[in-house]
C-alpha cells in the first residue's frame, strides 16, 4: 500500500496549510516542489509521497525558521520519515524538534549545531556539504522556480485584483486527483499541472499519468 504524506500531525503544519489559499498557487512551482521531493525520494525510498506540494507553499513556518527553500523541503522529508517510521520528532505543539529528529536530519544531510536552540530544539538545520553536491541539480532548477514565483507573486500584488472566483478556484482548476507510475506509486496532482510538462517518478524513472477513470468527470 502507497503511503501519501499529508504532513507531520503538528500545529505549525497545520498553520501554514490554512494560511494559504492553495488554489492561486502557481502550478510550475508545485510542479517543481513535487519533481524536488521525487529526487529527495530517489535517495530515500521511505520518504512518503507528499500529498500536496502546494502546501509549502505561503507564509515561513517559525518552527522550521527559514523561507521555502531545499533546505527547507529537506527539512519537511525528515519530518515524513519520521512519521513512515512511527517516530516522535517534535513536541510543544511541534515547534520543540527533539534528538529523533536530529538523528534522522543527518542521515538526510542536515547539520545543526552541538546544542539545541532553548524553544525550537534541533529545528534551525542546514546543509552539509555533501548534501549540497548530491542536490545541487535540484536545488539550482528549485531556486530559479523560486525567483520566478517571487517575481510573479510582486508584480500580481501589486498590479493586479482576483476577484473572489479566481481567489477560492471556483472554477473547480486546483482540485487534485491521484497520478500513477508504471511501478505502482502515486502523488495527488491538478491535471493541469500535469498537462504543462511530465512528472517523473523517481522509483522507476517513468512519467506520473491520470488514469482514465480518474480522469473523466
Amino acid at each position: 500500500m502507497q503511503i501519501i504524506w499529508d504532513g507531520p500531525e503538528s500545529e505549525h503544519w497545520a498553520s501554514l496549510a490554512r494560511c494559504y489559499d492553495v488554489s492561486t498557487t502557481p502550478p510550475v512551482l508545485a510542479a517543481e516542489l513535487a519533481l524536488a521531493w521525487a529526487d529527495i525520494q530517489r535517495h530515500h525510498p521511505e520518504l512518503p509521497d507528499l500529498a500536496a506540494p502546494e502546501s509549502l507553499i505561503g507564509e515561513s513556518s517559525s518552527a522550521c525558521g527559514a523561507e521555502l527553500s531545499f533546505e527547507r523541503l529537506l527539512h519537511e522529508a525528515v519530518h515524513g520519515i519520521a512519521a513512515a517510521r512511527g517516530v516522535r520528532d517534535t513536541s510543544r505543539a511541534g515547534r520543540y524538534h527533539n534528538r529523533r529528529f536530529l538523528a534522522i536530519a543527518e542521515e538526510l544531510g542536515l547539520d545543526h549545531a552541538d546544542e539545541p536552540h532553548p524553544s525550537s530544539g534541533f529545528s534551525l538545520v542546514t546543509l552539509n556539504p555533501e548534501a549540497r553536491r548530491r542536490y545541487r541539480p535540484t536545488i539550482e532548477r528549485l531556486g530559479r522556480a523560486l525567483k520566478a514565483h517571487s517575481a510573479a507573486t510582486a508584480t500580481d500584488t501589486a498590479r493586479s485584483f482576483r476577484g473572489p472566483a479566481a481567489r477560492h478556484g471556483s472554477s473547480g482548476g486546483g482540485v487534485r486527483v491521484k497520478a500513477v507510475c508504471d511501478c505502482g506509486r502515486n502523488v495527488r496532482v491538478v491535471p493541469s499541472v500535469l498537462a504543462q510538462a511530465p512528472i517523473v517518478c523517481g522509483g522507476c524513472g517513468k512519467p506520473f499519468r491520470i488514469p482514465e477513470v480518474a480522469a473523466v468527470g
